[in-house]
């Protein structure tokens, strides 16, 4: 059974299980020297189900607590069901067509009689319950260990010396809280002092808040790459940044966020398909989850409308490869705030959207609608993402009317990275089984 992540704060050995990971340094894209896969050869069209596919990452809409999620707090999350019956009933027409009401209890999205859709439950196998660990498996790079966390001890004061002293900023904070409250409580005393907001969650993260118009964007994103590297040999897997504007009592956070995360530990269906010479376009955040590692066309978003749009005319352009896009409002404005109404309304506007997408995606394009965790905005335990199953929902041309099934529970996220590697021609690697009924 998987652990939870611990609070100890406690400092793992320099190098060790992330040492020597993707080869690109700095916001370079490409890999260097030989890449991780030089036998992979180009794929033709003949060796592949599909000529592209396009994943999609509805961020944080988990549909229930996995078994061991009492360990981790969550006991009783389920993020898609809760919002639910706190909206009242989703209009969710769409994805209900392709079978999401079939998968799970979803208030107002009654079970179709023939879906058009594959859908399948995923379990986590990595301990933990975050952005980053949920998509690393995904991609076919599961752990073993958590991320360390610092959520009951705050950073130590060495670590937050050498940041003082390498990033030229002094610092306020260094303890675990709500985004949103602590620039509100210390947002003043920045703006006065200059000192960044640090602070911390439940999740192995190291946050940077500062006002844009206080610090500017190049020096606080130039005080982040400061802490990635003196967080790398503790195993923190993201450092963010927090741009806010407005004034005291009306501040907001902007979309200028960036996350500077570690690199994985080997290869990811990713890295395998930019070495196999095949496109990966990464939109919103993807590039940043995985460190620009296997990304040959980073997009940036903000929010799930223009994520939507750019996964779109990115579709439109045509062309092979895959199209991974992370959809972040559902995590971060309305999970982490708990607010279930905003969290509804955007899973009826993906649902609304859905159509373009799959038109856009043309007839040879392999669909995944999928999540990395939950962060059910109901929890009134704690403003934290929630350890929960999440969702596969699946389609392309090739299904028949009515021809959709259910594919049942799944033990790892990285079964989805293991059948994008297959839809696309690539050979086996990586944890994770491919889902053959996805494999015409």
């Amino acid at each position: 059974m998987a652990r939870p992540p611990g609070g100890s704060g406690t400092r793992p050995k320099p190098g060790g299980w992330l040492a020597g990971a993707c080869r690109n340094r700095g916001r370079a894209l490409r890999l260097t020297g030989t890449g991780f896969a030089p036998n992979i050869p180009p794929m033709s069209g003949t060796d592949k189900a599909f000529d592209r596919v396009f994943w999609l990452v509805l961020d944080s809409v988990g549909i229930g607590a996995m078994p061991d999620a009492a360990q981790y707090g969550d006991a009783g999350a389920d993020t898609l069901g809760n919002t639910a019956r706190a909206a009242g009933g989703l209009r969710l027409p769409n994805l209900g067509r392709l079978g999401l009401g079939n998968l799970h209890r979803v208030q107002g999205v009654p079970p179709a009689v023939a879906p058009d859709g594959f859908f399948a439950r995923l379990a986590e196998a990595s301990p933990g319950k975050d952005t980053t660990t949920g998509h690393w498996e995904m991609a076919g790079v599961a752990l073993d260990r958590p991320f360390a966390t610092f959520t009951d001890t705050g950073f130590p004061a060495d670590l937050m010396e050498a940041f003082r002293r390498e990033s030229g900023f002094a610092w306020i904070g260094n303890f675990a809280a709500s985004g949103t409250e602590i620039i509100e409580r210390m947002g003043p005393e920045h703006q006065r002092t200059g000192r960044l907001i640090v602070y911390t969650s439940a999740d192995s993260v190291f946050q940077i808040a500062a006002h844009e118009e206080t610090v500017p964007l190049p020096r606080l994103y130039e005080a982040c790459e400061v802490a990635r590297r003196l967080l790398d040999p503790l195993h923190v897997a993201r450092v963010i940044a927090r741009p806010f504007v407005g004034v005291p009592g009306a501040y907001h956070r902007t979309y200028n966020r960036r996350d500077f995360s570690m690199k994985p530990p080997r290869p990811t269906v990713l890295d395998r398909l930019e070495a196999a010479g095949q496109p990966v376009v990464g939109v919103g955040k993807i590039p940043d989850i995985f460190a620009g590692c296997g990304i040959t066309e980073p997009v940036h978003t903000e929010g799930n409308a223009d994520g939507l749009r750019r996964s779109e005319e990115v579709l439109r352009r045509g062309g092979p490869g895959l199209v991974f896009t992370n959809l972040v409002d559902f995590d971060m404005l309305y999970g982490h705030r708990r607010d279930a109404a905003g969290y509804a309304r955007a899973l009826e506007e993906v649902d609304a959207f859905l159509p373009a997408l799959l038109d856009a995606a043309g007839p040879r394009c392999l669909v995944l609608l999928t999540a990395d965790h939950g962060c059910d905005p109901t929890a009134g335990w704690s403003t934290d993402h929630t350890r929960e199953y999440v969702p596969l929902v699946a389609w392309h041309a090739g299904i028949p009317p009515g021809g959709g099934r259910d594919l049942g529970l799944r033990p790892t996220f990285a079964d989805l990275g293991a059948t994008v590697a297959a839809a696309l021609g690539l050979p086996p690697s990586g944890d994770g089984t491919p889902i053959p009924d996805l494999l015409p």
